[in-house]
């Protein structure tokens, strides 16, 4: 497995953690984060030793979405998204055939949302922020979620967290059916842990076979390929550019 200081992996019990450990900039994730942790589930998938995976974020958050320089050296052509480590990431996200439960505080913006939906169990903060900001830098909705948020939550309630912004709390996304339970901040990773432990004493055939079963891969695996070829096609419009052209500006230090 490759390895990254931002991403922490240990197993233990038969669960497999993966943490975001890079509290400082709220665990936004870069291309060596997503190689790092597509090497993690790819391990995880084929280790008979490892029953489930958690995921959760070091420090207040769980992720702030994807390092936006990474978009903007697409964008200006210094860098080729095509190429990283997303698609790698997106594919054993999608297709991990074991248990995958999130321990959820914080904000959790961008992909930091869309996992979610990838995910089995989802335990989240009643004061979490959930955001899909995608539109208002030039982009598009990545990761499967343009089909997979409206077919959870419904064509108007998906467009407007897509479109219109809408953030969600914590205690909203449980009742939308984003999440199986909504709870004090301090009780969620505990909660998810005890998730990840109590799937991993389970039949391990009988799980992977009820996941397949309950998924669509054909659809999904085509909803990604459309999502990055109309991602790549975004990071090319005047839109994107001048979106991260005003988050850098905004993020510059003062003079």
């Amino acid at each position: 497995m490759r390895h990254d200081p931002h991403i922490a992996v240990a197993i233990d019990q038969g669960v497999m953690s993966i943490t975001l450990d890079r509290a400082a900039k709220k665990n936004a994730i870069t291309d060596a984060m997503y190689g790092a942790i597509a090497d993690a589930l790819d391990h995880a998938a084929t280790d008979p030793a490892i029953r489930a995976v958690l995921l959760r974020g070091a420090g207040a958050d769980f992720c702030a979405g994807n390092d936006i320089s990474m978009f903007a050296a697409s964008a200006n052509g210094t860098e080729d998204i095509a190429t990283s480590n997303v698609g790698p990431f997106l594919r054993a996200l999608s297709t991990f055939p074991k248990a995958l439960v999130a321990a959820v505080t914080g904000r959790a913006i961008g992909i930091g949302v869309t996992m979610l939906l990838h995910c089995d169990l989802v335990y989240v903060a009643e004061d979490a922020e959930l955001a899909t900001p995608f539109i208002d830098l030039g982009l598009v909705p990545e990761a499967a979620s343009a089909l997979l948020v409206p077919a959870r939550i419904g064509h108007v309630r998906a467009f407007a967290l897509f479109v219109l912004g809408e953030r969600l709390s914590g205690r909203r996304a449980a009742e939308l059916g984003i999440a199986n339970a909504a709870l004090p901040a301090d009780q969620v990773a505990d909660a998810a842990l005890a998730a990840a432990r109590a799937v991993a004493l389970k039949p391990a055939s009988a799980i992977a076979a009820t996941k397949w079963l309950m998924r669509d891969a054909g659809a999904i695996e085509a909803a990604l390929s459309a999502d990055r070829d109309a991602f790549i096609r975004q990071l090319a419009t005047p839109e994107a550019a001048a979106a991260f052209a005003a988050f850098a500006a905004r993020k510059a230090p003062p003079a």
